[in-house]
């Protein structure tokens, strides 16, 4: 399969763990969700991890590894606060800028150049998926803008999308100096150790409901998708370029939004469709210059 299909399939696969897992990120603490989501992706990473040829590592692994670890952590507990603070309506949209960040971040740091075509296709990505997520506010288009200001959950979702370019550049590095499976499952399984602490720290006033009635089975499958996605993920990174690749997977918003309306019956399916054909004619773009 080549990187466009392996993006596809990371998308829907982000979509449906998205969507299953969020009916339990309404009902429980986001933080134990968040750490079992991670937790239940170890039945598809750890076989992995054994099975696959171990590479030979260098300097160039280890510092992109240590440099992507912490921040990935970062960008884990911002996200889950910019949706506690602030309505996710003036939050997600902002998670279209990554692909963005990455023209200029994947240059910098791996010498990636992107096509006047491709920068143009990750630009209607972009608008198509800040569009998608922002549609539906009563007041304007520009309110998750203009809310800039005021609302602290954007500006944590604005350093997200910037982290995550970094993240991403950083993942690429280690992929071209390992392979995307070793990659991807040792970096995965070191973040679901890390993040221990943060999980039981933040989710300490919950954890007794949260096994006792065993709350955390909603969150096996979703888990599971993650870590399928995971390996798709770290797959298409190693066939093209990390901008490209990061700006299709944006697609899962648009998958998400269908997955919205037909499993919790979420409206305005219509009233997205401008949005959604900006990001399919960037998927078109990228895919031709890529």
């Amino acid at each position: 399969m080549d990187w466009v299909g392996l993006s596809l399939v990371s998308a829907f696969l982000l979509a449906a763990s998205d969507a299953l897992a969020k009916r339990a990120v309404h009902e429980n603490n986001e933080y134990l969700v968040a750490w079992f989501r991670l937790i239940f992706t170890l039945p598809v990473l750890l076989p992995v991890f054994i099975i696959i040829p171990w590479p030979q590592l260098d300097r160039n692994f280890y510092f992109a590894f240590f440099i992507a670890l912490p921040i990935e952590l970062i960008t884990v507990v911002l996200y889950i606060k910019a949706l506690k603070l602030s309505p996710m309506s003036l939050t997600v949209p902002f998670l279209a800028l990554t692909p963005v960040f990455l023209i200029v971040v994947s240059y910098l740091l791996l010498g990636e150049k992107v096509s006047a075509a491709g920068a143009a296709g990750i630009g209607l990505i972009a608008l198509g998926s800040y569009l998608l997520n922002a549609d539906g506010i009563k007041k304007s288009l520009l309110e998750p803008i203009r809310a800039i200001g005021r609302e602290r959950g954007s500006l944590y979702m604005i350093g997200v999308a910037m982290l995550y370019s970094i993240t991403s550049s950083m993942g690429k590095m280690a992929i071209e100096h390992s392979s995307p499976l070793f990659f991807g499952s040792l970096y995965f399984i070191a973040i679901n150790i890390a993040f221990i602490p943060i999980a039981l720290f933040m989710g300490r006033g919950h954890m007794q409901s949260f096994f006792s009635e065993r709350k955390y089975r909603g969150l096996i499958v979703p888990g599971l998708l993650y870590g399928l996605m995971i390996l798709a993920h770290m797959s298409a990174m190693k066939l093209t370029r990390v901008a490209y690749m990061v700006s299709v997977k944006r697609t899962s918003l648009l998958m998400g939004v269908l997955f919205g309306y037909f499993m919790f019956r979420e409206g305005n399916l219509r009233g997205r469709f401008f949005g959604a054909a900006l990001m399919f004619a960037g998927f078109v773009l990228i895919v031709v210059s890529g």
